[in-house]
């Protein structure tokens, strides 16, 4: 059974813990605090919004707390529109509003189209790139107006001279970024595996419907995808020095070529014997019995036999495959998750 994960790509950069020294005006820095303190609420949502869809693999199952997450931005914004303006200056209020706006334009419409595509995304491998696409995309536009409100807050405590002191993140924030980052990575091993269990799968229909042609065509696919894929997971290797992923998505290519060099061609060579058995039987059941010579009697038994031999030889690769399969998606589901549960922060607003 095929089984999609959905992970969110969300780096909220937000407000490094500092000490704020005001030289000589204390009120920029508790300008800039309280600025800080409204996306309280929305950050904290954002987390447990992340934390919880990347724990239960499915964002249709907590649209609730994507909407509790629309709501504590509108909070957020309300809680910064209520903070006057800095001696007339706008620009830090401003650019967190922005930062505000594109936050509730993501989560509202982004975020919307990634519930509906989960639901297709299996569909294909094109699917399925392009729901991650849409992901990291989304990622890409939040991660954009975060670094341009730190920016501004920069040039805000510069304006007004205030010196910032960068301290260590606050648990918040380290939460935010290890998310961002374990979600990018699990999903770029994750696409390595799709493609090639997905393939899999479409030889798995043709074999199915008896399609030799589909079944060659896939399976010299599926050998390509796998050379590819573990090319290209040498690249990615381990996430902060854990291979357990990476390890299993290598075994599970591995497999799957295994399988294409090794077991699909008994499957085919087995349909090939097949289609050349029912010409034989047609013609020799299309002669009389007064017809048929010792030699059509004895080619026709024998053929009968080596039929017999290989229903038995596909029956069995048959069911070793359906077995080796199995084994390996309950390793690679189990691999997965003990990947998300250690590495993926848990958070409750």
């Amino acid at each position: 059974m095929k089984q999609i994960a959905l992970f969110l790509f969300i780096f909220i950069c937000s407000f490094k813990s500092i000490s704020a020294k005001a030289q000589p005006i204390d009120d920029a820095a508790d300008y800039m605090t309280a600025i800080s303190n409204a996306h309280d609420e929305m950050d904290k949502k954002y987390m447990a919004y992340m934390s919880t869809a990347a724990h239960s693999g499915r964002a249709r199952k907590i649209e609730k707390m994507r909407t509790q997450v629309l709501e504590a931005i509108t909070n957020t914004k309300y809680k910064t529109i209520e903070i006057p303006l800095y001696k007339g200056d706008n620009t830090l209020r401003k650019s967190s509003m922005d930062y505000i706006e594109l936050c509730y334009k993501v989560f509202n419409e982004d975020y919307g189209k990634i519930v509906n595509m989960e639901e297709i995304a299996e569909q294909s491998y094109s699917e399925m790139e392009a729901y991650i696409l849409l992901q990291e995309k989304t990622n890409e536009k939040v991660h954009e107006a975060s670094e341009n409100l730190h920016k501004a807050s920069e040039a805000f405590a510069a304006k007004y001279k205030v010196n910032l002191v960068e301290g260590e993140k606050d648990e918040l924030s380290e939460k935010m970024s290890i998310a961002s980052k374990l979600n990018h990575y699990r999903n770029q091993v994750y696409l390595i595996f799709f493609k090639c269990n997905w393939q899999d799968g479409e030889i798995t229909k043709a074999i199915n419907a008896n399609k030799v042609n589909e079944i060659e065509q896939g399976r010299g696919s599926l050998i390509r995808y796998a050379n590819e894929g573990l090319a290209t997971l040498e690249n990615l290797r381990s996430f902060d020095g854990d291979l357990s992923l990476y390890a299993a998505c290598k075994e599970s290519i591995q497999y799957y070529k295994s399988n294409a060099v090794n077991e699909i061609p008994k499957i085919t060579d087995y349909f090939l014997k097949k289609e050349n058995f029912d010409k034989l039987k047609k013609s020799f059941d299309s002669k009389s019995d007064s017809k048929r010579t010792k030699e059509d009697v004895d080619a026709f038994n024998k053929s009968v036999k080596e039929m017999n031999e290989g229903v038995g030889l596909y029956n069995e690769t048959n069911n070793r495959i359906n077995k080796s399969r199995s084994a390996m998606l309950d390793n690679w589901n189990r691999a997965s998750k003990y990947f998300g549960d250690t590495h993926m922060p848990k958070y409750k607003a």
